[in-house]
């Protein structure tokens, strides 16, 4: 046992490829055979993925030296490298043809879900333009809050609160994507395009099309993976100089 242990150990990354390998097979055959498909595997591993990350602590599940393969798998690069990737399935004619649609519905879901996250932090109690900004800047995404949360120097709770803000959206997302699919007319590109960027989650906008038609994933990561870079732009700056004019 303790030479299977060290074996495993050692190769950390393999492991974890492994153990995310049985999670994404157990989730899709229990949302399939047991949930009759109404809640996307997908959305399942994402929720198996949260808990253990809950019960690791401050590093995650990689907090135990048996899984510290995952702090590499689920780092930034290879994170970066998986998004980066997707483009490489999309047709640049449709990506031409959705260009101004997207431009505007990036500038839009931003705006949007600043607004909505705003809306949110009020509702908690919160009223300075510090915490208003941050929280709002976690409802478009939880990379955007924590990024915007440390450039205006909010506390720790309140970034906390807007990572929390994003967290649930992707879940969100991810989950209700396939389920409303058809009633949103989500069967294109041109419409893969808008809906990443109004939505902004990457992930969660990747995970719900993969559930919905994996060739329309392409399309939708590429203007949420722009949407995060807006946000970063936007919130610190003119959409907190907006905030703090009319607080």
């Amino acid at each position: 046992m303790n030479l299977a242990l060290e074996l495993l150990v050692k190769n950390g990354l393999v492991f974890a490829f492994l153990l995310v390998g049985i999670i994404l097979a157990g989730s899709f055959w229990f949302a399939r055979r047991v949930l009759g498909g109404i809640i996307p595997g997908v959305a399942l591993a994402i929720i198996v993925g949260l808990v253990l990350a809950f019960i690791g602590g401050e590093r995650g599940i990689a907090t135990y030296p048996l899984f510290s393969g995952m702090a590499i798998l689920g780092g930034s690069m290879l994170r970066d490298f998986a998004v980066v990737a997707t483009a490489v399935g999309a047709d640049p004619e449709q990506m031409k043809h959705a260009g101004p649609a997207g431009a505007v519905a990036l500038l839009l879901g931003v705006v949007l879900a600043f607004i909505i996250g705003v809306t949110i932090s009020l509702a908690l109690g919160y009223d300075d333009p510090v915490s208003l900004t941050t929280i709002g800047a976690g409802a478009c995404t939880y990379i955007v809050g924590p990024v915007t949360g440390t450039a205006l120097g909010a506390s720790s709770e309140v970034i906390a609160i807007s990572i929390a803000t994003g967290v649930v959206k992707t879940i969100a997302t991810t989950v209700l994507t396939p389920l409303l699919a058809r009633r949103m007319e989500l069967d294109n590109p041109h419409s893969a395009v808008v809906f990443g960027g109004l939505l902004g989650t990457t992930s969660g906008v990747a995970a719900g099309l993969a559930a919905t038609d994996p060739k329309l994933v392409p399309y939708g990561a590429l203007t949420a993976t722009f949407y995060t870079g807006i946000g970063c732009l936007l919130c610190p700056s003119v959409l907190y100089f907006l905030v703090l004019t009319f607080s």
